[in-house]
Parts: structure tokens; sequence; C-alpha cells
């Protein structure tokens, strides 16, 4: 009886070490969201939504470079930690440059590539991004949201394209 209570022991030890141990093991990482930028200087994916600590990753499918910049709409400050630059990519079979950025708490965060889209008031008093006139591209302004949030809805509602590092047939300049 005695060995029987003693190894009644050892094992529930033993399952209780590997609850602790799994309890203090890390998550698995969260996977990147993409969002990708071609020859008509727009962000595919404009509006995202990631959960605090996952990476966004710009990449740049276009022949030219972008800049990912940052804003408050409220006074149109711009970000010093959001605040990137990817390269273009001449095409297909090149190494694409990319530009990646974790948020940390819930929010939102807007953004705009300078090169392509300037910051303007808007009556009311908002600031947005305008399209540049002396640049290429469709009139839009090449501008887009972050949504940082635990929220599982809007967490499933991103674009299926957001899920791929590179589209192809998407390279364009």
């Amino acid at each position: 009886m005695s060995d029987f209570l003693s190894c009644r022991r050892l094992a529930t030890g033993a399952a209780l070490l590997l609850l602790a141990s799994a309890a203090c093991a890390k998550p698995a990482p969260l996977p990147p969201v993409y969002v990708h930028m071609n020859g008509a200087n727009e962000f595919l994916e404009d509006v995202v939504a990631v959960r605090p600590g996952q990476p966004v990753v710009f990449v740049d499918e276009d022949t030219g470079p972008h800049t990912i910049v940052g804003y408050d709409p409220s006074t149109g400050a711009t970000s010093k930690r959001f605040d990137g630059m990817v390269l273009g990519t001449p095409g297909p079979g090149h190494a694409v440059h990319t530009y990646t950025i974790r948020f940390a708490h819930p929010g939102l965060k807007f953004y705009y590539c300078s090169i392509h889209a300037e910051l303007a008031r808007e009556p009311g008093g908002v600031i947005d991004p305008k399209k540049r006139p002396t640049v290429h591209g469709y009139g839009d302004p090449m501008d887009g949201l972050i949504i940082v949030t635990t929220d599982p809805q809007l967490l499933a509602d991103n674009p299926a394209s957001s899920h791929q590092r590179i589209l192809p047939h998407f390279f364009g300049g």
C-alpha cells in the first residue's frame, strides 16, 4: 500500500509540475497582418484590425519607394515611432522590401505615405491626407487605418489578402 501511495504522490506531483510549466509557456506568436502597396499608389488593405502586439507588415510590391507615417487626425502631429520607409521592388523574383510595426495598446492608428499624400485641414478641423497634386496614381490619397483591438469580429473582418506576404501578379510601377 505504501508503494501505491508513493507512486500516486509522484504521479500527482508530476502532473502539477506539467500543468505549471504549461501555464508558464509562452503563447504562440501572433501571425503578421500584411498591408500591400503597388503602382497605383494605394494601400490595398487600407483598414486592418490587429491584436495588441501583433505585427503589421507593410509590403512594397511597387517599383517606387513609400513611407508609412502615423499621424493624429485631431492635430496633424506625426508620430516619431510609427514612421517607416520601404524601398521599391523591381518585380517578381527580387527581394521585396517591408516595414514592420507593432502596437502594444488598443486604439486607432492612422497613417499615410508622405511621398504621395500630404496632410490638410478639413472643414470642421479634422486633419486628413490628400493626394499630392504632383504625383501619379488614382485620385485617392495613399492612407489607411490600423485598428488595434481584441474584438474577435473586427479581427475576423480583415481582407483575405492581409494573410499573404506576397500577392502574385500584384507588382507594378
